[in-house]
């Protein structure tokens, strides 16, 4: 594989990044302020696009809901995904409830989910795992491969406003079960999972999506909290785990952004945890990164602060042709670059990509 091919792999991206006719920001990148996605409805992968790709391969496609119109238009676009450059997986954020992007399509005639609190509250994991296996079971007829599913958060602040029902419940003892459960019906029904969103977002008042939040919990602390969802996750052999892009200082002693910091994926879910499977970030669009940072600066920094996939960043251009120059200079290693495309590698030859 060339440098590009291998710095594609690591970048997971909405279709239209590679759309460079669609009007962005001042920033060159997705400006939610000045485009509105849901008004472009993006349907189909066009010339432009596949132009763009040419030069900028990637190694997996998201689908928002703005993109996806009823089943005829799904089973024209996936086909023209599956042949774009970097043989993309894709994925979808279908976790049941609220975040559905086909399960709250009325185009669509799937089973629906009120919450996953819901789930929780029955105390039988038997019901999780019959959710993640009915929307691995859709996703997988329609042609998807990974679900950004599920939240494995502990929703231990009341105030918080951006998990909430989304997790299974505020005790961790009851979500842990909840969790697996509901993997092993995603990977029963030929679905890739990912729990999310580490080290622990519930705790938290403020939403990452528009800015800089907090969890001030010590990392002892998140071990007999959060840690015991995620741990029940990675222990059962999830391939993915998700990044949240919350500071932690009184496990990190910074105000940096876990997903950017080495401290949170290498010296604690990587080796205090012994995750070795892939390390995706939360979108890099949000808020809380692109307040701080230029897409350039998030690339280069949550890889070589241990990511694998760079999701949803907001210039992809910007942000790729950083992380060629960043390994052609040596401040990311071949060896640490080789590593994450292996790992990526790895899951597309399980779900028959061919390289």
């Amino acid at each position: 594989m060339t440098l590009r091919e291998k710095v594609g792999q690591l970048f997971f991206v909405r279709p239209e990044v590679l759309d460079t006719t669609i009007h962005y920001g001042h920033t060159g990148g997705i400006d939610s302020s000045t485009v509105d996605l849901t008004q472009i409805r993006l349907h189909a992968v066009n010339a432009t696009m596949l132009a763009v790709n040419e030069k900028y391969p990637v190694g997996g496609i998201i689908l928002y809901a703005h993109n996806i119109e009823d089943e005829a238009q799904l089973a024209t676009f996936i086909p023209q995904i599956r042949h774009l450059k970097g043989s993309p997986l894709l994925c979808i954020d279908e976790e049941g409830g609220r975040v559905a992007r086909i399960g709250n399509n009325p185009n669509f005639n799937v089973e629906k989910f009120v919450s996953m609190d819901s789930i929780g509250q029955t105390g039988d994991p038997a019901n999780a795992y019959h959710c993640g296996n009915t929307i691995g079971a859709y996703l997988k007829r329609y042609g998807f491969d990974i679900d950004f599913a599920p939240v494995a958060d502990a929703n231990t602040n009341p105030e918080n406003i951006v998990i909430g029902k989304r997790a299974f419940n505020d005790d961790p003892a009851v979500a842990a079960p909840m969790v697996t459960n509901y993997l092993q019906g995603l990977k029963d029904a030929g679905i890739t999972g990912c729990i999310k969103h580490f080290p622990g977002h519930g705790d938290t008042k403020a939403d990452t999506h528009y800015g800089y939040a907090q969890s001030l919990k010590t990392w002892d602390e998140m071990m007999n909290c959060e840690m015991i969802t995620f741990k029940a996750g990675i222990e059962w052999g999830c391939q993915l785990v998700m990044t949240a892009h919350i500071g932690t200082p009184n496990v990190t002693g910074t105000d940096i952004p876990a997903t950017m910091s080495s401290v949170i994926l290498q010296d604690l879910l990587r080796g205090a945890l012994g995750y070795q499977n892939i390390i995706i970030t939360d979108a890099m669009e949000m808020g809380a990164i692109t307040q701080q940072y230029t897409s350039a600066e998030a690339a280069v920094g949550c890889i070589v602060a241990g990511a694998d996939i760079v999701l949803g960043p907001q210039n992809f251009i910007e942000a790729f042709d950083a992380v060629v120059k960043a390994v052609e200079n040596g401040v990311i290693t071949k060896e640490r670059l080789d590593q994450s495309v292996r790992r990526i590698l790895r899951l597309k030859e399980g779900k028959g990509e061919i390289f």
